[in-house]
């Protein structure tokens, strides 16, 4: 199969059984390719607001730019700048900048004072435009709530209780990222792209929006271009899904080239789905058996981060290229 699917979250809340069965065996047929469409509830106007001050802000200098960076976060608060992250299978460093936002905890919490480098908070260029911070909060709650309701459909169809991942991704390290990729005629070279081949390192992934096309996902060995229908949103799964299910819904391999016919930059906001770092990835008994036997070691899912923060070039002082 080589068909991303469209499906309909709200009819899996919604609906008969029948109906929800459908999206889930919709679901499941989907992620063979790693990726899917789903219908979502996300107000437009916090949408068109959100992507107005991040096209506000990445029209800025460097220097101005480089005031929102957050020292030994690695890649997940505050501006990361152009040639800097690195897919895993590429020497080359992608031709983009971003801006990472995540959850805030109180000092107090469990959480953060384990993991205190895990938890920076919402750390936003409220100083370069005003009330950025409030916009894109509000953007990453809203988001966060989405892929958490669409993880039901997914425990469902590898056979788990549908609040599987209710407690794994609640105060989990959730993180989004909103990218800029500049027009390519101003790459430094042609060994690089938007973004090279790669996995997400966590469970899912959502895209609510782009402004230009680009996104292609790996089936077999060929690269499909994902192009959902109108307000629809693109998810995909990651590392930590792969190893939790054994397997059985695999990691989406996907790339961002530019597209010739349609020159000049691309935005797009993205927001990865993590568990809490303590949760331990251990492939589930639903996805193991006597013919899919445990691929995975059990591993500690901060640890994991950590190396796909190194393998991608993110851990500031230990570049691997």
């Amino acid at each position: 199969m080589s068909d991303i699917l469209d499906v309909d979250l709200l009819a899996f809340e919604r609906g008969t059984d029948a109906q929800r069965r459908a999206v889930v065996d919709g679901v499941v047929a989907s992620l063979v390719t790693g990726f899917v469409y789903t219908s979502h509830d996300l107000s437009e106007d916090l949408l068109d607001t959100a992507y107005g001050m991040l096209a506000q802000f990445f029209s800025l200098s460097p220097e101005e730019k480089a005031t929102a960076t957050v020292p030994g976060s690695h890649g997940q608060a505050g501006y990361t700048g152009l040639l800097v992250e690195t897919a895993a299978s590429s020497q080359a460093p992608d031709w983009k900048e971003m801006l990472n936002w995540g959850m805030d905890l109180p000092d107090g919490h469990p959480l953060r004072r384990r993991f205190p480098h895990r938890y920076h908070g919402p750390v936003l260029p409220d100083h370069l435009v005003p009330g950025i911070t409030k916009v894109l909060v509000e953007f990453y709650d809203k988001l966060l709530d989405l892929q958490q309701r669409f993880l039901r459909i997914i425990a469902v169809g590898i056979g788990c209780h549908e609040d599987l991942f209710d407690l794994m991704t609640r105060n989990g390290t959730t993180l989004a990222r909103a990218i800029h990729y500049p027009a390519m005629d101003l790459a430094p070279g042609a060994e690089h792209v938007w973004a090279a081949e790669h996995g997400d390192i966590n469970l899912i992934t959502a895209l609510p929006r782009a402004t230009a096309r680009g996104l292609e996902v790996k089936v077999g060995d060929a690269w499909v271009d994902a192009a959902p229908p109108d307000n629809r949103v693109i998810m995909n799964t990651g590392i930590m899904l792969e190893h939790l299910t054994n397997g059985v819904i695999p990691q989406g391999i996907h790339r961002v080239v530019a597209d010739p016919a349609q020159p000049g930059d691309r935005y797009s906001v993205v927001q990865f789905c993590h568990p809490t770092p303590w949760t331990i990835l251990s492939p589930l008994a639903s996805c193991t058996g006597p013919a899919s036997p445990q691929r995975y070691p059990a591993i500690e899912a901060g640890d994991l981060l950590d190396q796909v923060l190194y393998d991608i070039n993110l851990v500031e002082d230990a570049r691997r290229v």
